[in-house]
Order: C-alpha cells, then structure tokens, then sequence
C-alpha cells in the first residue's frame, strides 16, 4: 500500500472529530516545509519506532518512501503556502506507544538523519509530545 490511506492507514484519521487533532506543526517546522516544498514538490513525513534517527520524524518527497499495512497515517497537513496537504506517517508499533499523545512537529539546529530533507539546511525535525486531555481523548473516539 501506498500514500492513499487505505487499511489501517487511514486507522488514526478515521477517529478524528470536530475540534481536535492528533499532530500539529510549530511555526518553524511550517516555515521550513514551505522552504522543503519549494525545493523538492510535495512532502511527506514518516516516523518509525527505531532508535536514534529512526525515532525522529523523517521527511521526503511524497511518495518517496513507501507506506504499508505496518504504518498509520496520522494527518495530511495542511501547510499554509503549500498547495497540497503533507501526510505524516508512522510506523503501528510506534503508533501505539504514543496514541495517548498530541504531537507537534517542531525544528531545532543540529543535523539529523542524511535521508530527510532538511539534513543539508543545518537543522532537524523532531516531535514534541504532551498527553491529550479527557475532552481531546473523547474526541478523537479514544
């Protein structure tokens, strides 16, 4: 399977409701697509459960790295200046360790991983995490 979000894929986004969200972006992280979009076309992110790099959320061109039966797309995007919603992936196992969890996208100096697309900018992504509240939780049908 694809970036078409179906399965299990489409799993996460299926339980959102009015009013609440399971990932976010910071400011940075939304200045610096919009930078990554008009270098590269459109996005995608996807995080696995690995250690070091593969624990932060990587960056490529959509499509680029594929999805399957073993991921969950949380949300696709929307980025202001980017024409198309960017899709962020993770990985089930890791999913389900951090379900619980509202996330945002955020950007810090330092490089991360040479496989996502920010790495030659001279800084990296990485996700910022806090517990949802009981109203979010049964929002999103948790």
């Amino acid at each position: 399977m694809g970036e078409n979000g179906e399965g299990q894929a489409e799993a996460a986004g299926n339980a959102v409701r009015e009013g609440a969200s399971r990932i976010a972006l910071s400011a940075a992280a939304t200045e610096l697509l919009r930078l990554l979009h008009a270098q590269h076309g459109p996005l995608m992110f996807h995080q696995s459960g690995g250690c070091c790099d593969g624990s932060a959320p990587m960056c490529y061109p959509a499509g680029e790295f594929r999805t399957g039966s073993s991921d969950v797309l949380l949300a696709r995007l929307a980025v202001e200046g980017v024409p198309e919603p960017v899709g962020f992936w993770m990985s089930a196992d890791q999913y389900e360790r951090w379900r619980h969890t509202h996330l945002t996208v955020d950007v810090v100096p330092g490089r991360g991983s040479g496989f996502s697309l920010e790495a030659p900018e001279g800084v990296r992504f990485l996700i910022r995490s806090r517990l949802f509240t009981d109203e979010e939780r049964a929002a999103l049908g948790d």
